[in-house]
């Protein structure tokens, strides 16, 4: 590879770079993105890239503040006291602008340094505050804080899947799924809001089985990349060298956690479609389903979400089709209950139904209870456009 001379190289080299970086991150994850391939992707040699951030953390860190820089800039526009529909369509413009580079950090925020991750946090914050307030203007509602978390999650689910839309109609999809969780109803309004019964995880009667559940947590907590076989070992009592009489190596212990999380959403999706009476009982069914899955199965989820790309084709591939067929179920249903959508528009709504689901939950710190099951699910359904809204603020 040639490197342009100073005559032809580009004033913004920096900003090029910090653009790469943020779509290999998205793609590949911290761990499994390289130097060389961000600096191929700006059309340099790594040594170039060395010139401008000294290692890869330095450049994943930029990427991070760059990203929370931009929705906080996009926000700075607005003046204080928009309506909420200003505020969201700020967001929501950046967003999709960026969506190659910006999804990284849902899960990857945890490899950042305690200082690094504060400050980000502190921006993430002020976002959060900015469409809170916005939301608690509109609607007299208790729980604004966690309105503008799933809000936010619908917007940022764009930057999480590579569904092909336009630019324009994916502001106007996110937009008006953002501004409807805003907007939801309460909890008690939804149909029925029957406990989801889902599959329980298998109790552990063999050494394989005992090995997959004490990874998971460790991979969850700490990263899929981080966790050492020593560590695992450690865990159910073994020799490291031991672990390979069980498994070839590390990553078919992650194979197999993906397996078992996809297995387990599969029979409950199952389960929750025998009964319902129409499409729109069969989106409420799903969407609870998920949720109940995302907080009894936090930790497996998170692993199966997080460290998927990761994974080698060949053991990625039955995850991805089986990611697929979940989510068209949902697309199938979604366009029954709203025949106004093409498949492209519902699978972006499906998405961000998704991000509500992840964001709320998170925003409730995972305290799994069927009140915080219904109040998520009620978001959810409401960032698919099918939710009666509350009314506004003083009307």
């Amino acid at each position: 590879m040639t490197e342009p001379t100073a005559a032809t190289r580009p004033r913004n080299r920096r900003q090029l770079i910090v653009e790469a970086a943020g779509r290999v991150f998205s793609e590949h994850g911290y761990h499994a993105a390289s130097m060389e391939r961000i600096a191929a992707g700006v059309g340099i040699t790594a040594a170039a890239l060395y010139r401008h951030f000294p290692n890869k953390y330095a450049l994943f860190a930029e990427c991070a503040d760059t990203t929370a820089g931009r929705l906080v800039a996009a926000l700075d526009e607005v003046p204080p006291g928009a309506a909420l529909s200003d505020v969201v369509s700020a967001l929501t413009r950046v967003t999709v602008a960026h969506r190659a580079s910006g999804g990284v950090y849902r899960w990857e925020a945890r490899y950042l340094d305690r200082e690094d991750r504060r400050r980000l946090m502190v921006r993430f914050g002020h976002i959060v505050g900015r469409v809170a307030g916005a939301v608690r203007r509109e609607y007299a509602v208790p729980d604004d804080r966690l309105r503008a978390v799933a809000a936010l999650g619908a917007i940022g689910s764009i930057t999480m899947h590579h569904t092909s839309i336009a630019q324009r109609r994916a502001e106007e999809l996110l937009s008006a799924s953002a501004l409807g969780v805003a907007a939801a109803g309460p909890a008690a309004a939804r149909r029925g809001a029957h406990p989801v019964e889902l599959p329980a995880l298998p109790v552990p009667r063999t050494r394989r089985a005992e090995i997959l559940a004490a990874a998971v947590p460790l991979f969850a907590r700490d990263g899929f990349t981080s966790v050492t076989n020593g560590q695992i070992a450690e865990a159910v009592g073994l020799a490291p060298s031991a672990l390979y009489r069980h498994y070839s190596g590390k990553v078919d212990i992650l194979a197999a956690a993906c397996l078992q999380a996809a297995g387990l959403l599969a029979q409950g999706v199952d389960r929750s479609l025998q009964e319902v009476s129409g499409p729109h009982d069969a989106v409420e069914a799903l969407a609870a389903t998920y949720v109940a899955y995302s907080f009894e199965h936090t930790a497996l989820n998170s692993v199966a979400e997080a460290e998927l790309a990761g994974l080698p084709a060949g053991l990625r591939q039955p995850l991805v089709l089986a990611q697929r067929e979940h989510i068209a179920v949902w697309e199938q249903q979604l366009r029954l209950a709203r025949p106004e959508l093409d498949p492209r528009q519902a699978r972006v709504l499906v998405h961000a139904g998704f991000g509500v689901a992840v964001e709320a939950g998170r925003g409730l710190r995972w305290q799994d209870s069927y009140r915080h099951r219904d109040a998520v699910t009620s978001l959810v359904v409401a960032a698919l456009g099918l939710s009666r809204p509350c009314s506004r603020s003083g009307s």
